[in-house]
């Protein structure tokens, strides 16, 4: 039985909560009569059960049925803590979610990867109370999805789809009021942290801000509030030096404790703990900076599938398993590709010392509808990554996808240019990765290059400077037509794909053929990432991949994160390849 028992929200934990993940009563609604037969006022018992969080499609969920099925119906009971306000709480609802407490309308929310909550307080009764979830996905191109597929097949790089509640549902508790967002900005040059609470009922008076390292509060302002929305900030030490003890980088992962209140009337109406590193990410000279200096990143590509739940990680500790094995491999970072993760995953890094890219899944059907699910579901993943401290890079689009004919198309180019901007405006302390792959845009900050060469040396000849407004990798134009290299960092972030010959059986294949043996593999793998080490004008790489998935069998490691060769000797080679500076 799979189960997911922890606290969800990990960068922002309530002491009171109550999980709603486990078994929900269940149902199909292929014909759309859920609402005509009454399935939204909690009295109709639904025929099957399921383990939420865990999509009907994958075994974790009890269900294990591969048929598509774009309406589905979630039923469960409940009893609320009495005497406090109740918060309801969505991690991920794929695709749009419609929820009902005791036959009452809750919430509504378009957006599979985006978290999502309600203040029910006014819709619950004394003793037991029913919730009910209908969640809508369709096989829509236009809708963003990532890496499932919308033809109800898995074919080429798109796998079997997750339908419905896909992460974790709970309940937190307070009293009056509760922060509903907030920002907590790092500033490591000042060696300060700022940023603005938003109250969800705008009835506290004053917030307050503490912050610890290891048991020993450094800091602490109370304030004023103005309003729903509240800016703070504090320095963390005095005098202020640029080079703080309190800096957070892969190799010294120190990480700060942050306690948020809210008051009324001088009663502590709301508690919320977090945590944060000291530390600036920047692209400046044509390197990739951390903390002012430059950064090379070895990452490896993660689409973040299980075997027996999909997207759905099986448990935190499993997210854990994978940075601890990446870095086993030598990699500092993961591109997180074409998925929003579990937040258990950003918590770990932040700790472990390991950064991540941010990517938007992308949708495959350019259309007016699809421009603006783009827009509104990028947005909400920015201010939901934000916070992150593992977080260094935005990617809102990957090689022209939702986006086709990007080059020759305004249109196109104007969208790829919104999203830039939109996370700018929301988030302007990380670099934005416009167009991962090829036809990138001169708004953007980092350049990210794919590239599937068999062999290191088309590395080291295409990838010069004076190459780069004229170059075709992959057989695409690296610059979007019209578009010129304006000196950001360069970093080939697809590359590599090897499987075993022995693996690519059937459906089963990879990127760039198959290795007859483990010392075949490891001398390709080599002689790439040698490529790499001679061409000074990259600034990073990402390895695909780390895992197997589905019938893509070109990881490091099994589907069932079972290494394939020895982490030492490819961690060796991994490590080999340092930075330029």
């Amino acid at each position: 039985m799979f189960e997911r028992t922890e606290y969800p929200r990990p960068q922002f934990r309530r002491r009171e909560w109550l999980s709603l993940n486990g078994e929900w009563e269940f149902a199909f609604d292929d014909e759309d009569r859920g609402l005509f037969e009454g399935y939204d006022t909690g009295n109709v018992p639904f025929p099957m059960k399921i383990n939420v969080p865990f999509s009907y499609q994958y075994a974790a969920s009890g269900v294990g049925e591969n048929a598509p099925h774009e309406r589905v119906w979630y039923r469960r009971k409940f009893t609320p803590m009495r005497g406090r306000r109740a918060l309801l709480c969505f991690n991920g609802a794929d695709y749009a979610a419609d929820v009902w407490v005791n036959g009452r309308h809750a919430v509504s929310h378009e957006g599979g990867y985006t978290p999502f909550s309600a203040d029910v307080t006014a819709l619950l009764c004394e003793g037991e109370n029913t919730i009910v979830v209908r969640c809508t996905d369709p096989f829509d191109p236009a809708v963003p999805r990532g890496k499932q597929s919308w033809t109800g097949e898995r074919f080429g790089c798109w796998y079997l789809p997750n339908t419905g509640i896909w992460q974790s549902v709970w309940i937190d508790y307070f009293g009056d009021d509760c922060i509903e967002s907030y920002r907590l900005v790092p500033d490591y040059d000042a060696c300060s942290v700022s940023g603005e609470i938003s109250t969800l009922r705008g009835v506290a008076d004053e917030g307050e801000i503490a912050v610890f390292f290891g048991e020993k509060q450094i800091k602490k302002t109370r304030f004023t509030l103005d309003g729903r929305r509240t800016r703070y900030a504090l320095f963390l030490t005095e005098p202020r030096f640029p080079d703080p003890v309190y800096a957070w980088s892969p190799e010294r992962p120190t990480l700060l404790g942050a306690v948020f209140r809210l008051y009324r009337n001088g009663v502590c109406v709301d508690e919320a703990h977090t945590r944060f590193g000291l530390r600036k990410i920047s692209a400046e000279g044509g390197e990739f900076c951390l903390n002012g200096k430059p950064f090379y990143q070895r990452l490896v590509l993660d689409q973040g599938y299980w075997q027996e739940s999909g997207l759905t990680p099986p448990s935190a500790e499993a997210l854990k398993r994978d940075i601890e094995l990446a870095k086993a491999m030598g990699f500092n970072g993961a591109r997180k590709h074409q998925k929003w993760e579990d937040p258990y995953f950003y918590y770990y890094a932040e700790e472990l010392g390991f950064v991540a890219w941010c990517e938007m899944p992308s949708a495959y059907g350019f259309c007016t509808q699809e421009a603006e699910r783009l827009l509104r579901e990028w947005n909400g993943l920015v201010l939901a990554a934000r916070n992150f401290t593992s977080v260094v890079c935005y990617v809102p689009l990957n090689e022209s996808w939702g986006a086709e004919n990007l080059s020759s198309c305004r249109i196109r180019q104007s969208l790829a240019r919104a999203l830039y901007h939109s996370a700018k405006a929301l988030d302007g302390t990380r670099p934005v990765s416009t167009n991962d792959g090829w036809e990138c845009m001169e708004e953007s900050d980092v350049i990210g290059v794919h590239d599937y060469a068999a062999a290191g040396t088309a590395f080291e000849e295409k990838y010069r400077r004076e190459n780069y407004d004229a170059l075709f990798p992959q057989g695409r134009r690296m610059m979007c037509g019209g578009e010129k290299y304006a000196g950001q960092p360069v970093l080939l972030t697809e590359f590599g794909g090897i499987a075993m010959s022995g693996d690519m059986l059937g459906e089963n294949w990879g990127y760039n053929g198959g290795a007859e043996s483990e010392e075949e593999f490891y001398a390709r793998y080599a002689d790439l990432l040698g490529g790499i080490a001679r061409t000074a004008q990259l600034k990073g790489f990402c390895y695909t991949q780390l895992t197997d998935v589905q019938q893509e069998v070109n990881g490091l490691l099994f589907a069932d994160r079972t290494p394939k060769f020895d982490l030492a000797r490819i961690r060796a080679l991994t490590e080999s390849v340092k930075n330029t500076k």
